[in-house]
């Protein structure tokens, strides 16, 4: 609710907003309508779950241990979760190397970090897909216009916006400041005592 606020949806009309706040522990998925939540999902999976899969995947694939600061900063300058184009980034990546226990330095494309990522990127579009399946009709056929907003820091993830929209046929927007959406949200609240009690009453 606090993202959604933040992110300048109207929740106290009747009409449907979703929202979807992609944080480190979590993804929240959901449907707001006069000023009530209609419906919420909650996945145990964010920015950590695609960090630890990059790591996996470094180990499996290379033979190579990184750290998590490592994967996320790879993740965050090369990553992707959808090819729009042909065009391939490639990032330096230092590890350990699992066989000779030695420091080293690779080349990692964006196109493998994408393929690390699969797992728990489509955990999130399942989430939201679950959720638009559970969304009453009326307030689906207002999500249909005015669309997905995304929210969270996972929100600036190169093309999950791109990959959503085709997933879900919907078009996908990304709040103006997605990381700090739920902080000003919540000041937003604390500010109009008004809007607070219709919130804390239909949460």
């Amino acid at each position: 609710m606090a993202a959604a606020i933040g992110a300048g949806l109207p929740i106290t009309e009747a009409s449907g907003n979703m929202i979807v706040d992609i944080g480190g522990g979590t993804t929240e998925v959901a449907v707001i309508s006069l000023a009530g939540i209609v419906y919420a999902q909650s996945v145990r999976v964010g920015g950590d779950k695609m960090d630890e899969a990059i790591v996996q995947y470094m180990k499996r694939k290379y033979n190579m241990l990184i750290g998590e600061r490592t994967a996320e900063t790879v993740k965050i300058g090369i990553g992707n979760v959808y090819k729009v184009d042909d065009e391939v980034q490639t990032m330096d990546i230092k590890g350990r190397d699992l066989v000779s226990g030695t420091p080293k330095t690779m080349e990692i494309t964006s196109t493998e970090i994408r393929e690390a990522m699969t797992e728990p990127v489509n955990a999130i579009v399942e989430a939201v897909r679950i959720s638009l399946e559970q969304t009453p009709p009326e307030l689906a056929a207002d999500i249909v216009d005015r669309g997905i907003v995304l929210a969270g820091g996972g929100a600036h993830l190169k093309n999950i916006d791109v990959l959503l929209s085709e997933e879900t046929g919907l078009p996908v927007v990304i709040a103006e400041d997605p990381l700090s959406c739920v902080v000003l949200g919540s000041g937003m609240v604390l500010d109009q005592l008004d809007l607070l009690k219709q919130v804390a009453i239909s949460t």
